[in-house]
């Protein structure tokens, strides 16, 4: 594409309800569009941007048609000079001057196809208007019905236009586009096909047969979602990134002569987020170069992560995130119960930047002056003797296995290399090759062997069992209070105490991993508590760093810390300042915002609303506090369904275990957020079991529409 891009503003916006949109070109003109796409390899320049001049007397029609008339004449000079113009409004009404002056170039002998991408049809006469306004008759007009005038010159003929994305329209529109035989792909069947496909079949209609065609985009054509800067916002749109993809397919096809964008309302946009979407159409319908998604460039350059849905996150405060959209989204899993303060606390914002300022990282050869107010406060708040920092849960699970087995030899006086430790089947407790061998699960055992030796695995919640497992070489029994990977699991009332007690009738150390549950995660500081259970040994992470650092710690009793020596444990970044500091003020936060507190109370809001939700797809609701399981009779492309509508809807979650939503917001999360998230989920379930349940019928829905008439427009 070397033709060179001439940028021309259509800056009314008297032919609209809301006159904003007439700010959208010079919006567009001081954000650097221009520089964007030279920057990308497109050839742009701006030229002029035209403003309505109303004269005494005469009517919005006529100011209109003045205005489209010089347009006309611009565009026409950019085509016949060689270059290829994008117009950019304004209301929609620029369509009369922006393919006018196109057709004018190419010649009235043409044929010129147009594909219309907008949430309304355009195609009201003055005689079937419902408004009067302007900009919603410029289709009609290009197709030559002028209405009282009598026909007029035809700038496209009906069977090269394609409109894509109309949802909000009137009987009398839809009436002369199905009797003119103009293809309608409403957002039903967008749905069922998919954008990609029907844009494809769209851009054949109106460049097949055509000598040229161009593409009129606007904005409100798309969910107010991803871009609310418009304005005549209609909900249930497309979606900016599939709109993109596809466009870049279709325009690398074959190149269109001319573009347009429409209805940009720089007013009621926010946090430009639409402005960036209208950036990146630019870029896509000129050719720009396009530029790597950081999803991509990790794809490219990392290894293969875990991310389930193709979601940039840029930007977190409390219990919200945004994409690089500018999309908001509730955080309703927090980072795995890591984020339990919300994020970018103040509080904790401030520790760090203090702390960052002074003294990051000294070395285990010294003292610092952070760690040990750390470890004073994590042992007199949870009741245990000792307290080791470290960075990562599973530094702390090792560490506690470490310590186990020393005192197991030291105290208990097993046999050398003859101590034992019995875990739970579906736990989790890391990713180090130890505690994969701990794991029942094959995907996470898988091509890592061997593995130490020395576990046991019982079934989880089956105390009984673990009474059996029991021998004189068992050192420690390490469970986590719910298992949060497998699903969300709560074992039965009772479980925890029977454990404790049969662990102390056998002189077996309990380790209690509280990674995720713990500081207030179930309503309690530690989810022990809720069975008055004092582990002999604790593992916490997580939440401790307040989402702003890696921070775990081991505590336990005296004498099972004692065995330790100065060489036994430990790591580079183990207790450095920065992060005791952080974990510190993290702990006072807890405490004083009353976390445990909240979290029972609105834990309990939030089960109650999510079990009043009557929907096939749900098995069961299970959880404590605010770590709550949604148990899903679906499979794996069902569960990719269901996380899309709730992100669809602005819920951010993630499985636990295959069929398990989960549901862990931060601990700051509001009763109203609450409510509000429940309505969500239970539209995003009934919206994903249409998907799910009726795939037959919409497949033969899909096959009748392929053959039946050329008008499709649903309202």
């Amino acid at each position: 594409m070397n033709a060179r891009v001439v940028m021309l503003g259509y800056a009314s916006g008297i032919g609209a309800r809301d006159p904003g949109c007439g700010d959208g070109p010079l919006r567009l003109r001081t954000s650097g569009l221009d520089e964007m796409l030279q920057a990308r390899g497109v050839d742009a320049v701006w030229g002029e941007i035209y403003f309505p001049e109303p004269r005494r007397g005469e009517t919005v029609r006529d100011t209109i048609q003045r205005l489209n008339k010089r347009l006309t004449l611009r565009v026409t000079e950019v085509l016949q000079g060689g270059g290829r113009p994008l117009v950019l409004g304004g209301d929609h009404s620029s369509a009369v001057g922006t393919w006018r002056g196109v057709l004018t170039a190419l010649g009235a002998d043409k044929k010129l196809g147009l594909l219309w991408i907008d949430a309304h049809l355009d195609a009201h006469t003055p005689e079937t208007t419902h408004t009067g306004m302007i900009h919603g008759m410029p289709l009609a007009v290009l197709l030559g019905r002028l209405g009282r005038g009598g026909p007029g010159q035809a700038v496209v003929r009906p069977g090269h236009v394609a409109i894509v994305g109309a949802r909000s329209f009137e009987a009398e529109e839809a009436m002369l586009l199905r009797e003119l035989g103009v293809r309608v792909y409403g957002m039903e069947e967008i749905e069922q096909r998919g954008l990609a496909e029907v844009l494809r079949e769209a851009h054949a209609r109106v460049a097949r047969e055509t000598d040229a065609y161009g593409i009129s985009v606007d904005i409100d054509s798309l969910d107010p979602n991803d871009a609310p800067g418009v304005g005549t916002p209609e909900p249930g749109g497309l979606r900016a990134g599939p709109l993109l993809a596809a466009l870049a397919e279709i325009t690398a096809a074959r190149e269109p002569v001319a573009l347009e964008i429409a209805e940009f309302n720089p007013h009621h946009d926010r946090e430009d987020r639409t402005l960036r979407i209208v950036h990146e159409i630019a870029a896509v319908l000129t050719g720009a170069a396009q530029q790597d998604s950081p999803a991509e460039v990790e794809r490219r350059y990392g290894v293969s992560g875990e991310a389930t849905l193709p979601l940039v996150l840029v930007r977190g405060e409390g219990v919200w995130l945004w994409d690089q959209g500018g999309r908001r989204y509730l955080d309703m899993m927090a980072a795995y119960a890591t984020v339990n303060h919300g994020h970018v606390h103040p509080r904790l914002v401030q520790a760090l930047m203090q702390q960052a300022h002074q003294l990051t990282l000294g070395s285990h050869a010294f003292h610092n002056d952070r760690l040990p107010a750390l470890l004073a406060r994590l042992c007199q708040l949870l009741h245990m003797d000792r307290a080791l920092a470290l960075s990562t849960g599973a530094e702390a699970v090792e560490a506690a296995l470490k310590a186990a087995r020393k005192w197991a030899y030291r105290v208990k006086r097993v046999p050398e290399g003859k101590a034992e430790i019995i875990a739970c089947e579906g736990g989790y407790h890391g990713q180090s090759i130890t505690l994969a061998g701990m794991s029942s699960e094959a995907g996470r055992r898988e091509g890592f062997g061997p593995y130490p030796k020395g576990f046991k695995l019982v079934p989880y919640g089956d105390a009984v069992a673990l009474e059996r497992a029991v021998t004189p070489h068992t050192a420690a029994f390490v469970v986590e209070p719910i298992q949060g990977e497998s699903g969300i699991v709560v074992p039965p009332a009772g479980y925890l105490a029977q454990c404790k007690r049969i662990c102390e009738d056998n002189g077996v150390l309990f380790l209690a991993d509280e990674v995720q549950t713990g500081l207030g995660r179930t309503g309690a500081p530690l989810a022990c508590d809720h069975e008055g259970v004092r582990p002999d040994g604790l593992m916490l992470g997580k939440a401790l760093g307040g989402g702003m650092l890696p921070v775990s710690a081991f505590l336990a009793r005296a004498d099972l810390m004692s065995v330790l020596g100065p060489d036994d444990l430990g790591s580079t970044f183990a207790g450095n300042p920065l992060a005791a500091a952080v974990a510190l003020e993290a702990l006072n936060v807890m405490v004083e915002e009353h976390y445990a507190q909240r979290a029972a109370a609105l834990g309990e809001r939030l089960l109650t609303g999510l079990r009043a939700i009557h929907n096939p797809l749900v098995r069961e609701v299970r959880g404590r506090g605010l770590l709550i399981g949604m148990e899903l009779d679906v499979d794996a492309a069902g569960m990719r369904t269901v996380l899309e509508r709730l992100t669809a809807r602005g819920i951010l979650s993630c499985p636990a275990a295959r069929n398990v939503v989960r549901l862990s917001p931060p601990l700051v999360i509001q009763a109203a957020q609450i409510d509000w998230a429940i309505d969500e989920i239970a539209h995003a379930l009934h919206e994903a079991h249409a998907a799910i349940g009726d795939g037959k019928a919409q497949r033969s829905t899909r096959a009748s529409r392929r053959t039946s008439g050329p008008m499709r427009a649903t309202s």
